[in-house]
């Protein structure tokens, strides 16, 4: 199986959000979906959580599953040798981080139970989910939202926030995640 060429993705990604907006007025994001859950399966007197999420939700909590099934269906019929594909250069910066074992989809060294146990491991989760946390929350949206449907919009606040999520993915990268790996 070989990847969709960009010439057909990029068009079917951009197409994805006017088509949206066509259909019922709905935004693209994927940050929301927490709150729908929890008004789904909490009852609160929260006011945030008191809503229709049924009607507002119900659409992107579809999407959201079909994301979990998509990455299940890959998950299970992906690296059929049990390599994961990577190209040269990320394999030569892995390696000089220390990550050795590339069999599976994802680095042993960086997500497995005894990994994540490490202060490094408890960092990259606990930090990383505070900081894209806030970040969401701060933002108004999350990368997919901003980054598809806010650009897609011409609106200068997803603009602000995409510049700000690259610009924090790549000192994450560069700077963060060297210092973690280096322990």
């Amino acid at each position: 199986m070989t990847a969709w060429p960009w010439y057909v993705a990029g068009p079917l990604i951009g197409l994805f959000v006017p088509a949206l907006l066509v259909v019922g007025n709905r935004m693209f994001g994927i940050s929301s979906n927490l709150r729908h859950v929890c008004a789904a399966v909490l009852p609160t007197r929260a006011e945030y959580f008191r809503y229709d999420w049924r009607r507002t939700g119900g659409w992107n909590l579809a999407f959201a599953f079909g994301i979990l099934l998509g990455g299940a269906i890959v998950g299970l019929t992906a690296a059929p040798d049990g390599t994961m594909q990577l190209a040269s250069e990320a394999h030569v910066s892995m390696t000089a981080l220390g990550v050795t074992d590339f069999r599976g989809l994802v680095p042993r060294e960086l997500f497995s139970w005894t990994a994540l146990t490490t202060l490094p491991g408890v960092v990259m989760l606990s930090g990383g989910g505070l900081l894209i946390g806030f970040g969401t929350a701060y933002a108004g949206g999350c990368t997919s939202g901003h980054a598809i449907a806010g650009l897609a919009d011409l609106q200068t606040p997803s603009l602000v926030a995409t510049l700000g999520f690259f610009a924090g993915g790549l000192l994450g990268t560069w700077v963060v995640l060297p210092m973690l790996l280096r322990h």
